[in-house]
Protein backbone atom coordinates (compact mmCIF):
# COMPACT_ATOMS: atom_id res chain seq x y z
CA UNK A 1 0.00 0.00 0.00
CA UNK A 2 0.91 3.42 -0.11
CA UNK A 3 1.13 5.29 3.30
CA UNK A 4 1.64 8.67 3.64
CA UNK A 5 2.73 10.39 7.01
CA UNK A 6 2.51 13.77 8.39
CA UNK A 7 4.62 14.08 11.38
CA UNK A 8 6.41 16.07 13.98
CA UNK A 9 10.00 15.13 12.94
CA UNK A 10 11.40 12.06 11.11
CA UNK A 11 14.64 14.09 10.00
CA UNK A 12 15.04 15.47 13.47
CA UNK A 13 15.91 13.35 16.72
CA UNK A 14 17.02 17.22 18.73
CA UNK A 15 14.77 17.24 21.39
CA UNK A 16 11.96 14.66 20.85
CA UNK A 17 11.16 11.08 20.83
CA UNK A 18 8.87 11.44 17.92
CA UNK A 19 11.56 10.89 15.09
CA UNK A 20 12.99 7.73 16.58
CA UNK A 21 9.73 6.06 17.05
CA UNK A 22 8.87 7.07 13.32
CA UNK A 23 11.91 5.91 12.34
CA UNK A 24 12.04 2.41 13.73
CA UNK A 25 8.42 2.27 12.56
CA UNK A 26 8.58 3.20 9.05
CA UNK A 27 11.76 1.28 8.39
CA UNK A 28 10.07 -1.93 9.18
CA UNK A 29 6.78 -1.27 7.32
CA UNK A 30 8.40 -0.52 3.94
CA UNK A 31 10.62 -3.24 4.60
CA UNK A 32 7.26 -5.31 4.08
CA UNK A 33 6.75 -3.94 0.57
CA UNK A 34 4.43 -0.72 1.28
CA UNK A 35 5.70 2.99 -0.18
CA UNK A 36 6.30 5.43 2.46
CA UNK A 37 6.14 9.32 1.93
CA UNK A 38 6.44 11.22 5.07
CA UNK A 39 5.60 15.25 4.85
CA UNK A 40 6.94 17.26 7.89
CA UNK A 41 7.04 20.59 8.70
CA UNK A 42 9.66 22.55 7.87
CA UNK A 43 10.93 24.52 11.06
CA UNK A 44 14.50 26.26 11.83
CA UNK A 45 15.13 24.08 15.50
CA UNK A 46 14.95 20.67 13.26
CA UNK A 47 16.54 21.99 10.02
CA UNK A 48 19.17 22.94 12.36
CA UNK A 49 19.92 19.68 13.77
CA UNK A 50 18.95 16.95 10.75
CA UNK A 51 20.63 13.33 11.74
CA UNK A 52 18.57 12.33 9.53
CA UNK A 53 17.91 14.31 6.00
CA UNK A 54 18.00 11.75 3.52
CA UNK A 55 16.46 8.03 4.71
CA UNK A 56 16.92 5.03 2.69
CA UNK A 57 13.34 3.72 3.19
CA UNK A 58 11.35 6.11 2.45
CA UNK A 59 10.79 9.51 0.69
CA UNK A 60 11.11 12.80 2.79
CA UNK A 61 9.68 15.56 2.03
CA UNK A 62 9.40 19.14 3.74
CA UNK A 63 6.49 21.90 3.82
CA UNK A 64 6.80 25.42 4.31
CA UNK A 65 3.32 26.50 5.31
CA UNK A 66 -0.32 25.16 5.43
CA UNK A 67 -0.15 26.73 1.77
CA UNK A 68 2.64 24.78 0.90
CA UNK A 69 0.65 21.50 1.69
CA UNK A 70 -1.44 22.49 -0.86
CA UNK A 71 1.57 21.15 -3.12
CA UNK A 72 1.16 17.36 -1.70
CA UNK A 73 -2.68 17.54 -2.31
CA UNK A 74 -2.24 14.71 -5.29
CA UNK A 75 -0.61 12.22 -3.09
CA UNK A 76 -2.69 12.48 0.14
CA UNK A 77 -5.85 11.79 -2.03
CA UNK A 78 -3.35 8.95 -4.21
CA UNK A 79 -2.53 7.46 -0.79
CA UNK A 80 -4.61 4.00 0.31
CA UNK A 81 -3.82 5.49 3.87
CA UNK A 82 -3.10 8.67 5.33
CA UNK A 83 -1.83 9.20 8.96
CA UNK A 84 -1.44 12.79 11.01
CA UNK A 85 0.82 12.44 13.88
CA UNK A 86 0.56 14.17 17.54
CA UNK A 87 2.19 17.51 17.97
CA UNK A 88 2.07 18.60 14.56
CA UNK A 89 2.42 22.39 13.93
CA UNK A 90 -1.11 23.72 13.27
CA UNK A 91 -2.01 20.04 13.48
CA UNK A 92 -5.68 20.95 13.27
CA UNK A 93 -5.66 22.59 10.02
CA UNK A 94 -3.63 19.96 9.27
CA UNK A 95 -5.82 17.15 9.87
CA UNK A 96 -8.79 19.29 8.60
CA UNK A 97 -7.38 19.25 5.60
CA UNK A 98 -6.31 15.90 5.31
CA UNK A 99 -9.63 14.48 6.01
CA UNK A 100 -11.11 16.83 3.22
CA UNK A 101 -8.87 15.36 0.74
CA UNK A 102 -7.95 11.81 1.49
CA UNK A 103 -10.34 8.95 -0.43
CA UNK A 104 -8.24 6.27 1.33
CA UNK A 105 -8.58 5.58 5.26
CA UNK A 106 -7.30 8.40 7.68
CA UNK A 107 -5.46 7.58 10.62
CA UNK A 108 -4.29 9.38 13.89
CA UNK A 109 -0.86 8.60 15.39
CA UNK A 110 -0.82 9.53 19.12
CA UNK A 111 2.37 9.53 20.47
CA UNK A 112 1.34 11.63 23.24
CA UNK A 113 -1.88 10.14 23.96
CA UNK A 114 -2.17 11.29 27.90
CA UNK A 115 -1.20 14.64 27.20
CA UNK A 116 -3.06 14.86 24.58
CA UNK A 117 -6.16 13.69 26.48
CA UNK A 118 -5.51 16.09 29.33
CA UNK A 119 -4.80 19.08 27.01
CA UNK A 120 -8.58 18.20 25.21
CA UNK A 121 -10.16 18.71 28.56
CA UNK A 122 -8.41 21.69 29.02
CA UNK A 123 -9.20 22.97 25.88
CA UNK A 124 -5.83 24.02 25.25
CA UNK A 125 -4.54 21.43 22.27
CA UNK A 126 -3.57 23.74 19.76
CA UNK A 127 -2.61 19.87 17.14
CA UNK A 128 -5.88 17.90 17.82
CA UNK A 129 -9.15 18.93 18.55
CA UNK A 130 -12.58 17.02 19.88
CA UNK A 131 -14.74 17.83 16.47
CA UNK A 132 -11.52 15.89 14.43
CA UNK A 133 -11.52 12.50 16.13
CA UNK A 134 -14.38 11.42 14.93
CA UNK A 135 -13.46 11.84 11.23
CA UNK A 136 -10.00 10.18 11.42
CA UNK A 137 -10.72 5.92 10.72
CA UNK A 138 -8.65 4.79 13.53
CA UNK A 139 -6.62 6.49 16.04
CA UNK A 140 -3.65 5.06 17.24
CA UNK A 141 -2.71 5.60 20.88
CA UNK A 142 1.11 5.32 22.22
CA UNK A 143 -1.34 4.58 25.50
CA UNK A 144 -3.29 1.26 25.83
CA UNK A 145 -6.09 0.38 28.74
CA UNK A 146 -8.50 2.52 29.36
CA UNK A 147 -7.26 5.74 27.54
CA UNK A 148 -8.56 3.72 24.76
CA UNK A 149 -12.26 3.34 25.53
CA UNK A 150 -12.15 7.03 26.50
CA UNK A 151 -10.92 8.20 23.09
CA UNK A 152 -14.09 5.84 21.93
CA UNK A 153 -16.70 6.67 24.24
CA UNK A 154 -15.98 10.24 25.43
CA UNK A 155 -13.94 11.49 22.60
CA UNK A 156 -16.44 9.94 19.52
CA UNK A 157 -13.18 7.74 18.13
CA UNK A 158 -15.15 5.24 14.97
CA UNK A 159 -11.83 2.57 16.34
CA UNK A 160 -9.14 3.33 18.58
CA UNK A 161 -5.86 0.98 18.84
CA UNK A 162 -3.06 0.31 21.32
CA UNK A 163 0.30 0.99 18.41
CA UNK A 164 3.04 1.44 20.92
CA UNK A 165 6.55 2.57 20.43
CA UNK A 166 9.25 -0.09 19.29
CA UNK A 167 12.36 -0.74 18.65
CA UNK A 168 14.90 -1.44 15.61
CA UNK A 169 16.52 -4.77 16.94
CA UNK A 170 19.34 -4.09 14.65
CA UNK A 171 20.00 -1.08 15.91
CA UNK A 172 19.57 -1.53 19.60
CA UNK A 173 21.39 -4.65 20.58
CA UNK A 174 24.43 -5.83 23.26
CA UNK A 175 27.72 -4.42 22.32
CA UNK A 176 31.16 -4.94 23.39
CA UNK A 177 31.71 -1.67 24.89
CA UNK A 178 32.88 -0.72 28.47
CA UNK A 179 30.85 0.09 31.22
CA UNK A 180 31.53 3.76 32.16
CA UNK A 181 28.14 4.45 34.43
CA UNK A 182 26.45 2.87 37.29
CA UNK A 183 22.98 4.91 36.28
CA UNK A 184 22.11 6.74 33.07
CA UNK A 185 18.98 8.52 31.85
CA UNK A 186 18.41 9.77 28.83
CA UNK A 187 15.83 11.99 27.74
CA UNK A 188 14.85 15.62 26.79
CA UNK A 189 14.12 17.90 30.06
CA UNK A 190 10.19 17.87 31.12
CA UNK A 191 9.48 20.06 34.31
CA UNK A 192 6.71 17.00 35.38
CA UNK A 193 9.59 14.61 35.01
CA UNK A 194 12.68 16.51 36.33
CA UNK A 195 11.29 16.00 40.46
CA UNK A 196 11.56 12.35 39.52
CA UNK A 197 14.57 12.80 38.11
CA UNK A 198 16.19 13.99 41.16
CA UNK A 199 14.78 11.76 43.40
CA UNK A 200 15.82 8.41 41.36
CA UNK A 201 19.18 9.49 40.19
CA UNK A 202 20.39 12.76 41.42
CA UNK A 203 19.79 11.66 45.26
CA UNK A 204 21.29 8.23 44.99
CA UNK A 205 24.55 10.34 43.02
CA UNK A 206 24.57 12.57 46.36
CA UNK A 207 24.67 9.88 48.40
CA UNK A 208 26.95 7.17 46.65
CA UNK A 209 29.87 9.82 45.56
CA UNK A 210 31.68 6.23 44.39
CA UNK A 211 29.51 5.24 41.42
CA UNK A 212 28.73 7.44 38.40
CA UNK A 213 25.78 8.57 36.58
CA UNK A 214 24.95 10.18 33.75
CA UNK A 215 21.91 12.20 31.88
CA UNK A 216 21.70 12.13 28.17
CA UNK A 217 19.26 15.19 26.88
CA UNK A 218 19.12 18.75 25.77
CA UNK A 219 16.92 22.13 27.12
CA UNK A 220 17.66 20.93 30.72
CA UNK A 221 18.53 24.63 32.50
CA UNK A 222 21.03 26.17 34.21
CA UNK A 223 19.80 26.40 37.52
CA UNK A 224 20.05 22.49 38.05
CA UNK A 225 22.58 21.19 40.56
CA UNK A 226 24.70 18.37 38.97
CA UNK A 227 26.70 16.45 41.72
CA UNK A 228 30.24 15.85 40.68
CA UNK A 229 29.63 12.38 39.91
CA UNK A 230 26.82 12.89 37.01
CA UNK A 231 28.06 13.48 33.56
CA UNK A 232 25.81 15.49 31.02
CA UNK A 233 25.38 14.85 27.98
CA UNK A 234 23.63 17.92 25.94
CA UNK A 235 22.36 15.61 23.00
CA UNK A 236 23.27 12.07 21.99
CA UNK A 237 21.87 11.51 18.33
CA UNK A 238 20.57 8.07 17.94
CA UNK A 239 23.85 6.84 16.25
CA UNK A 240 24.79 6.52 19.56
CA UNK A 241 22.05 5.29 21.77
CA UNK A 242 22.64 2.12 21.65
CA UNK A 243 26.79 2.36 22.65
CA UNK A 244 25.36 4.96 25.69
CA UNK A 245 22.95 1.99 27.13
CA UNK A 246 25.70 -0.97 26.80
CA UNK A 247 27.83 1.49 28.75
CA UNK A 248 25.34 1.44 31.67
CA UNK A 249 24.99 -1.01 34.19
CA UNK A 250 21.39 0.19 34.62
CA UNK A 251 19.35 2.98 32.73
CA UNK A 252 16.73 4.68 34.43
CA UNK A 253 13.12 5.23 33.03
CA UNK A 254 10.80 8.26 33.87
CA UNK A 255 7.63 8.57 33.16
CA UNK A 256 5.49 12.10 32.67
CA UNK A 257 2.90 12.46 35.38
CA UNK A 258 -0.18 12.16 32.69
CA UNK A 259 1.34 9.05 31.23
CA UNK A 260 1.65 7.36 34.55
CA UNK A 261 -1.93 9.11 35.44
CA UNK A 262 -2.98 7.13 32.07
CA UNK A 263 -0.80 4.06 32.52
CA UNK A 264 -0.32 1.45 29.86
CA UNK A 265 1.97 4.10 28.41
CA UNK A 266 5.83 2.86 27.89
CA UNK A 267 8.43 4.65 26.66
CA UNK A 268 10.66 4.42 23.80
CA UNK A 269 13.47 4.21 25.92
CA UNK A 270 12.06 1.10 28.00
CA UNK A 271 12.81 -0.83 24.99
CA UNK A 272 15.75 0.98 23.64
CA UNK A 273 17.92 -0.27 27.10
CA UNK A 274 16.17 -3.44 27.02
CA UNK A 275 16.89 -4.54 23.39
CA UNK A 276 20.48 -3.96 24.69
CA UNK A 277 20.25 -6.11 27.48
CA UNK A 278 20.81 -3.17 29.70
CA UNK A 279 18.86 -3.58 33.17
CA UNK A 280 15.92 -0.83 33.66
CA UNK A 281 15.21 0.79 37.04
CA UNK A 282 11.95 2.18 36.09
CA UNK A 283 9.18 4.83 38.35
CA UNK A 284 5.91 3.11 38.68
CA UNK A 285 2.52 3.33 36.39
CA UNK A 286 -0.40 0.69 36.15
CA UNK A 287 0.00 -1.34 33.31
CA UNK A 288 3.89 -1.68 33.48
CA UNK A 289 3.43 -5.25 34.28
CA UNK A 290 2.35 -5.93 31.25
CA UNK A 291 5.13 -4.58 29.17
CA UNK A 292 8.34 -5.90 31.53
CA UNK A 293 7.39 -8.02 34.52
CA UNK A 294 9.41 -6.61 37.88
CA UNK A 295 11.38 -7.57 39.31
CA UNK A 296 12.44 -10.46 36.26
CA UNK A 297 12.50 -8.29 33.63
CA UNK A 298 12.42 -4.64 35.34
CA UNK A 299 13.08 -3.16 38.71
CA UNK A 300 10.29 -0.42 40.20
CA UNK A 301 12.02 1.92 42.56
CA UNK A 302 9.69 4.86 44.42
CA UNK A 303 13.19 5.95 46.55
CA UNK A 304 16.75 6.66 46.34
CA UNK A 305 17.24 3.84 48.75
CA UNK A 306 15.60 1.42 46.79
CA UNK A 307 17.24 2.53 43.49
CA UNK A 308 20.76 2.34 45.82
CA UNK A 309 20.09 -1.22 46.75
CA UNK A 310 19.58 -1.96 43.24
CA UNK A 311 22.43 -0.53 42.18
CA UNK A 312 24.45 -3.20 44.44
CA UNK A 313 23.08 -5.79 42.61
CA UNK A 314 24.21 -8.31 39.80
CA UNK A 315 21.11 -7.87 37.92
CA UNK A 316 22.19 -9.13 34.00
CA UNK A 317 19.41 -11.61 33.89
CA UNK A 318 17.10 -9.36 34.29
CA UNK A 319 18.49 -7.43 31.47
CA UNK A 320 18.47 -10.40 29.42
CA UNK A 321 15.00 -11.31 30.07
CA UNK A 322 14.17 -7.58 29.30
CA UNK A 323 15.71 -8.45 25.92
CA UNK A 324 13.60 -11.66 24.90
CA UNK A 325 10.72 -10.00 26.35
CA UNK A 326 11.16 -7.34 23.62
CA UNK A 327 12.83 -8.84 20.65
CA UNK A 328 8.96 -11.19 21.56
CA UNK A 329 6.43 -8.41 21.46
CA UNK A 330 7.72 -5.12 20.90
CA UNK A 331 10.56 -4.77 17.74
CA UNK A 332 9.37 -2.88 15.14
CA UNK A 333 9.23 -5.33 12.75
CA UNK A 334 6.43 -6.82 15.18
CA UNK A 335 4.62 -3.25 15.49
CA UNK A 336 4.96 -2.85 11.72
CA UNK A 337 2.90 -6.19 11.22
CA UNK A 338 0.55 -4.38 13.39
CA UNK A 339 -0.09 -1.39 11.74
CA UNK A 340 0.11 -3.40 8.27
CA UNK A 341 -3.04 -5.58 9.58
CA UNK A 342 -5.01 -2.43 11.07
CA UNK A 343 -4.33 -0.25 8.14
CA UNK A 344 -5.37 -3.09 5.81
CA UNK A 345 -8.65 -3.55 7.62
CA UNK A 346 -9.51 -0.20 7.58
CA UNK A 347 -9.18 -0.33 3.78
CA UNK A 348 -11.49 -3.71 3.25
CA UNK A 349 -13.80 -2.29 5.32
CA UNK A 350 -13.94 1.33 3.94
CA UNK A 351 -14.27 -0.86 0.65
CA UNK A 352 -17.05 -2.75 1.49
CA UNK A 353 -19.12 0.51 2.85
CA UNK A 354 -18.53 2.21 -0.53
CA UNK A 355 -19.51 -0.54 -2.54
CA UNK A 356 -22.53 -1.23 -0.28
CA UNK A 357 -23.01 2.63 -0.92
CA UNK A 358 -23.40 2.25 -5.03
CA UNK A 359 -25.46 -0.45 -4.70
CA UNK A 360 -23.85 -3.01 -5.65
CA UNK A 361 -24.65 -5.17 -3.24
CA UNK A 362 -28.25 -4.59 -3.34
Amino acid sequence: MKLVVLGLSLSSSWGNGHATTFRALLSAFAARGHEVLFLERDVPWYADHRDLPDPEFCRLEYYASLHGLADWRDEIARADAVMVGSYVPEGIAVGAFVQEHAQGTTCYYDIDTPVTLARLERSDCDYLSRELIPGYDTYFSFSGGPSLERLEQEFGSPRARALYCSVDVSRYRPLDVPVRWDLTYLGTYSPDRQPTLDRLLLEPARRRPDLRFAVAGPQYPDGIDWPDNVERIEHLPPARHAEFYCASRFALNVTRADMIAAGWSPSVRIFEAAACATPIISDRWPGIETILRPPSEIILADSASEVIAALDLSAAQIGEAARAAVLEDHSSKRRAEQLEADLLFQIEESTVRKTCHSGEFV
